[in-house]
């Protein structure tokens, strides 16, 4: 077999086991964009840079000095069309934006792509050990870390029977939570007042003790407690 042909089945394989590892760890978390679109991004990436590399060889006739080959713009465009499918597993659940690492992991996976397909192996197995490394084990660092919690609260009174903000503040204050961006406004034509606010807190553990709380309250109609995150 021609060794040109040994050497491009060899990138293809290594794109495809690169990016099958990678959306592994995503599909092992639940991720919208996993396995398959993993593998398929990094294999496309490096199918596209194999195009430019061997642009001498899908053009026959061609004097070899003649071909002008710049595999840096067609890296510019393999980069330049993920930011579409990245953007597409960014997602708005209730008031939280999640997919951000997600729409990462896919962009980097078109990185290494390219670094296969042009055959520049170390950098790309060291991206590919980093990124692992970064999706997994700085999952459990962050976790291990201390941190501030933020979640979107409101809680909504008939318009009869509201609770005044300085009990609010100071029931909140009583967990430990801070207040930010506080928001008043009425609903049910009219009939029901409703405070909206970002409360944080050292202690995620807080917020489903405040949510026990509020649901002690006669006077509390509703309330919502939407953790900000990932």
């Amino acid at each position: 077999m021609d060794p040109i042909y040994i050497d491009i089945s060899t990138r293809l394989v290594g794109a495809l086991i690169v990016g099958g590892i990678i959306g592994f760890e995503r599909s092992f978390h639940g991720r919208p964009a996993g396995f398959r679109t993993h593998t398929l991004v990094c294999l496309a990436s490096s199918l596209l840079m194999l195009v430019t590399y061997y642009q001498w060889k899908w053009m026959p006739g061609t004097p070899i000095d003649t071909v002008r080959t710049d595999p840096t713009r067609m890296a510019q465009g393999i980069m330049t069309g993920i930011g579409f499918l990245g953007a597409g597993v960014i997602y708005k659940e209730g008031l939280s934006v999640r997919g951000l690492t997600t729409s990462a992991s896919i962009w980097i996976t078109a990185a290494i792509g390219i670094l296969i397909g042009v055959g520049f192996y170390f950098p790309a197995i060291i991206a590919t050990i980093l990124t692992l490394g970064t999706l997994s084990i700085f999952r459990w660092i962050e976790a291990k870390m201390p941190s501030n919690f933020y979640a979107h609260h409101s809680i909504c009174f008939k318009r009869d029977n509201v609770m005044k903000e300085l009990d609010v503040r100071a029931l909140l204050k009583s967990y430990d939570f801070t207040i930010t961006n506080m928001r008043y406004r009425t609903s049910d034509d009219g009939r029901s007042f409703e405070y909206r606010m970002v409360i944080g807190t050292i202690d995620p553990n807080k917020m489903s003790m405040l949510a026990d709380h509020l649901r002690t309250l006669p006077e509390v109609k509703t309330f919502r407690i939407s953790p900000t995150g990932d």
